[in-house]
């Protein structure tokens, strides 16, 4: 089995937290935006009924756009998240594996 080191593990989440920090706000800022720009789009619409609007709105080559940004972000941020969650997984793993050997030793001495 490799011999996991957690400072390598620690290194990874501290070098990655910005990145994930980052792709977290831009998921939910593309998530309250979309909201914006379905009222945008709705009000610029000229029919004459909401449910008419709205369905432009959606259908808006806009809107579109900006739900496949959110996409995009979203896959980013949870890549990075699940990532983190494997490093903080490999220091839970070697601090069971130092309990086991540490267990080990006493019996053996």
């Amino acid at each position: 089995m490799e011999q996991i080191d957690p400072n390598k593990a620690v290194d990874y989440i501290l070098k990655n937290a910005p990145a994930y920090a980052k792709a977290r706000a831009e998921r939910i800022y593309l998530e309250e935006y979309r909201k914006s720009l379905k009222a945008i789009l709705s009000r610029a619409d000229t029919s004459k009924t909401v449910a008419e609007r709205e369905a432009a709105a959606y259908a808006h080559h806009e809107y579109l756009s900006l739900l496949d940004g959110l996409r995009i972000a979203v896959e980013q941020e949870e890549k990075l998240r699940w990532d983190l969650v494997a490093a903080q997984a490999r220091v839970e793993i070697w601090r069971s594996q130092e309990a086991t050997n540490r267990t080990a030793e006493k019996l053996f001495k």
